[in-house]
């Protein structure tokens, strides 16, 4: 039985992981870590990770940025793994996850979706072979998401950024600009508006023709799925950095 304590809890996406958890046999939600906890269900619900009293073997954290500190560290010093599905951090925030993977094992990624992962190989993959082709991202979601571009964005062009040898820059906003685009550019738009899930499109455009590569999320309950395999995945191993990389290799 895999025990969980799962952060952000009571959030929409906590919510979603709480019933996908409960619908197994193999795994339980064993606490939560929420500011709001005055909904208890069939676990007990914190504000503060030291005031965890039960034992566990992962942390799956879809909360906010600002909680990633306390998180971590709870997750060092009891030795536990940690799945981090939550966007928006810094670089600063990245790097201190990268550090804290000397200690533990940490599975991160910016899009628990295998579909999205899969989307980044073939970008990959069409980087290589459509030499010259200019590169754009254009990512839509809720009105209701704070970050932008998306975390998935900025993964997509990373991985194409490393497979043409980092040699890509990122503009996210022409308007101010008077001048032709650039042929090392990666442009990346981002639109909000209604309930979009998510929905991400790569389009490489070249002399008299276009490819677009396309990932369409129709409901949040395809990251909390992503973010309990992870879970399942790392449990286990050895302290290092995990992404949905290794566990898609492993399919």
């Amino acid at each position: 039985m895999l025990k969980i304590i799962l952060s952000g809890c009571n959030g929409k996406m906590g919510r979603v992981i709480t019933d996908i958890i409960n619908k197994r046999n193999d795994a339980a939600i064993v606490a939560g870590v929420d500011l709001d906890i005055s909904q208890n269900g069939p676990f007990p619900v914190f504000n503060n990770f030291n005031d965890i009293t039960v034992d566990a073997d992962v942390i799956i954290d879809f909360s906010h940025p600002a909680v990633l500190t306390a998180m971590l560290d709870f997750a060092k010093a009891k030795k536990l793994a940690a799945v981090i599905a939550t966007t928006g951090f810094s670089a600063e925030q990245i790097d201190l996850i990268k550090a804290s993977a000397n200690e533990i094992p940490v599975f991160f990624s910016f899009n628990m979706s295998l579909g999205i992962n899969l989307l980044a190989e073939l970008c990959r993959k069409a980087a290589t072979i459509l030499e010259g082709f200019d590169i754009e991202i254009i990512e839509k979601h809720h009105n209701q998401k704070i970050d932008a571009p998306s975390g998935t964005a900025i993964l997509l062009a990373n991985e194409i950024n490393d497979e043409l040898g980092g040699k890509m820059d990122y503009e996210y906003d022409r308007h101010s600009k008077r001048e032709k685009r650039g042929a090392t550019e990666i442009g990346i738009h981002a639109i909000r508006g209604g309930t979009i899930v998510g929905e991400h499109d790569v389009i490489f455009a070249g002399r008299d023709e276009i490819i677009t590569l396309s990932h369409s999320a129709r409901s949040k309950e395809v990251f909390a799925v992503g973010a309990v395999n992870a879970a399942f995945f790392i449990n286990g191993k050895n302290a290092g950095m995990y992404s949905m990389k290794e566990l898609v290799a492993e399919k």
